[in-house]
């Protein structure tokens, strides 16, 4: 396995991060940029051109990883070249259809036969997380290792763009599929904020659309709390996230990505279940920074060089502000000088529960796969 990484960054251009010396014809470059990058197209021609014959896939962000820096309104990538392993990908448009009928349609594009894992990207804004994992899963089985994350637009909740073998468009699901006895695909996940003040029972909700907690209209309530931070939703709401607890028992993090005054709606990422119940979460620095270190452990690291893609959630980022990069810099040290890491900061991480194994659309998470060959 080889890699190549390069960056662009402004009134700098481009430039490699770290290489080896023999990769002479990747497979696949996987790529984040921001939603402020100068000339996306040119660009992404100019990153094509390095690489020919390599199939370029990427998405807008919240903020671009490369090594143990943070970017904004930059350009990352990774050139990933194979020895033993195949690999396809493939892209839908949502096109009006539900989550999961895009999640089965996804799957269909991808042979089953020595399928290992799948790396998906996705629209960030108009697809439920949690339902297109349910439609992958409908088509793939749950033998498949899913991770990756939805796309980010800063953290404006306006429009995001995914890239498969083209220039990034909105309205659009892509994923790379790994085959063969060869790859080894690791994963992590932890996030770090603390609950506090007290449970409210989801009493209407619908998908991922939720309209009441405790009998009263979940936006009024949930303003309450924000106080005069209400003002800037959906943005303010990724400083202060619910913890949901489902009535089996499971635990997910969700951040608002909309709201609607009209209706007092709030809607999310992934699903919050009706008979759930929810609570405020906030975080410290340290709480944030030691999480990211925790999900690199986590994630079983090959020998040798490997990519180390990093999934993390833009509430975290504004929450660490000028400290952001320390918890790259902190899961960086888990993993060691053999990883080539790169990520972005998503509206939504995709990444098996480290207690259960399930697939599962988190929020305000760092996520960590790791991928190499044997």
């Amino acid at each position: 396995m080889r890699i190549r990484q390069v960056t662009w960054l402004p009134r700098q251009g481009w430039e490699v991060s770290s290489t080896s010396d023999d990769l002479n014809g990747a497979a696949f470059v996987l790529y984040f940029f921001g939603p402020g990058l100068e000339d996306l197209p040119s660009r992404h021609a100019e990153l094509g051109a390095q690489f020919p014959g390599a199939v370029l896939v990427g998405c807008s962000t919240g903020g671009e990883i490369i090594g143990d820096e943070v970017f904004d309104d930059s350009l990352v990538a990774s050139a990933v070249q194979f020895d033993r392993t195949g690999i396809h990908v493939a892209k839908v448009e949502i096109e009006g259809d539900g989550s999961r009928e895009v999640g089965r349609r996804l799957g269909a594009e991808f042979a089953q036969e020595d399928l290992r894992a799948l790396f998906v990207l996705s629209d960030g804004t108009g697809i439920n997380g949690s339902e297109l994992i349910r439609g992958l899963q409908d088509t793939l089985g749950s033998g498949i290792t899913i991770t990756g994350g939805l796309a980010g637009d800063g953290a404006d909740f306006r429009i995001t763009h995914v890239g498969a073998g083209d220039l990034p468009q909105p309205g659009r699901v892509a994923a790379i599929g790994f085959y063969g006895d060869a790859v080894i695909v690791g994963h992590g996940s932890y996030g770090g904020w603390q609950p506090f003040g007290p449970e409210r029972r989801i009493t209407r909700a619908v998908d991922n659309v939720l309209h009441g907690l405790d009998n009263e209209p979940a936006l009024d309530l949930y303003k309450r709390y924000l106080g005069d931070q209400a003002d800037g939703l959906p943005g303010t709401a990724l400083l202060f996230p619910l913890r949901v607890t489902r009535p089996d028992g499971g635990e997910v993090v969700r951040t608002v990505v909309g709201t609607d005054d009209a209706t007092s709606t709030m809607v999310f990422a992934g699903d919050v279940p009706e008979g759930s119940t929810a609570q405020l979460m906030r975080a410290t620095f340290e709480k944030l920074i030691d999480g990211a270190g925790e999900a690199a452990g986590q994630a079983a690291v090959p020998e040798g060089i490997h990519l180390a893609i990093l999934v993390s959630c833009i509430g975290r980022k504004l929450v660490l502000g000028q400290r952001v990069a320390e918890e790259v810099e902190s899961a960086q040290d888990v993993l060691g000088p053999d990883a080539r890491t790169i990520g972005f900061y998503s509206y939504g991480e995709i990444s098996p529960q480290a207690q259960t194994g399930a697939c599962e659309l988190h929020n305000q998470t760092m996520t960590i796969t790791t991928i190499g060959e044997k």
